[in-house]
């Protein structure tokens, strides 16, 4: 799976989950339905805006894809690594 069909993916299945429709989440049905297939890549700023419709954050659904993309990992070994990267910059500290 790419990123881009992993994103996609996880962009659906958030939308799915609370019923809402393509259009409800902020584009137009064509586009959303490219993004969900991995037809598309969606932007930072359209990640954003789709978390927003979704009422999640958006690093939500970037773990979300991460976790589709590598079934080998649990949620668990997926946040350690994150933590342990972001340990490196030693600007916040993280339990």
């Amino acid at each position: 799976m790419t990123s881009d069909e992993a994103v996609g993916l996880a962009i659906k299945q958030s939308r799915m989950e609370q019923g809402l429709s393509q259009e409800s989440i902020g584009a137009s049905q064509s586009f959303v339905s490219d993004i969900e297939r991995g037809k598309k890549s969606v932007t930072i700023q359209r990640l954003d805006a789709f978390a927003q419709c979704l009422g999640v954050q958006p690093v939500t659904l970037l773990v979300k894809a991460a976790l589709l993309a590598n079934p080998n990992i649990t949620m668990e070994e997926l946040f350690e690594s994150i933590r342990a990267e972001l340990k490196k910059y030693n600007k916040v500290e993280f339990t």
